[in-house]
């Protein structure tokens, strides 16, 4: 816990993290589901989703934020098929020439909205495009702990992510 009794946040995005992509589609295994029922506008690439994260994300000591374009239709989306209730949703600003000067010095997109999401909370973020440039910024411009985790998008969350996560979240 920390220190106002709150639990640190764990931002999430989808698209690597929770769908892997970029590698030969084939080394993608394929999770059926229920959920796989015939629907206009689904995605086929769902049923890469493991659905064993569920339980992996909901027994880190967090408060799981969706922080991705998918935006609500994760909560529609993924959360049933990972087993996890709806989940808090950031909502992403229209861009603006702050965002587009970021663009220019290399910070990502969504690294200025978590950190004012955050409000001084410890957070984690664990998306497929951070770089050390979204690092500094946020040592920089947040006064709680945060880790930035970058995961492999052609493999997407793994073992050695959770455990990175786990150690990190119980030290906060």
């Amino acid at each position: 816990m920390t220190g106002s009794g709150q639990l640190p946040l764990l931002f999430l995005d989808v698209d690597g993290p929770l769908i892997p992509f970029g590698a030969p589609a084939d080394q993608y295994p394929i999770y059926r589901s229920r959920l796989d029922l015939p629907a206009i506008g689904s995605n086929p690439l769902l049923a890469r989703v493991n659905p064993g994260h569920g339980l992996r994300l909901s027994a880190l000591p967090c408060e799981l934020v969706w922080a991705t374009t998918w935006t609500s239709d994760a909560n529609e989306c993924l959360s049933p098929r990972l087993g996890l209730p709806p989940l808090p949703v950031v909502d992403w600003p229209e861009p603006s020439d702050l965002d587009e000067q970021d663009a220019r010095d290399g910070l990502h997109w969504k690294t200025r909205t978590l950190v004012n999401w955050a409000a001084r909370r410890p957070f984690a973020w664990v998306d497929d495009e951070i770089t050390d440039i979204d690092r500094h910024w946020v040592h920089t411009c947040h006064a709680a702990p945060a880790l930035l985790h970058r995961v492999d998008p052609r493999q997407g969350i793994t073992e050695a992510d959770y455990t990175t996560l786990g150690e990190w979240l119980h030290r906060v």
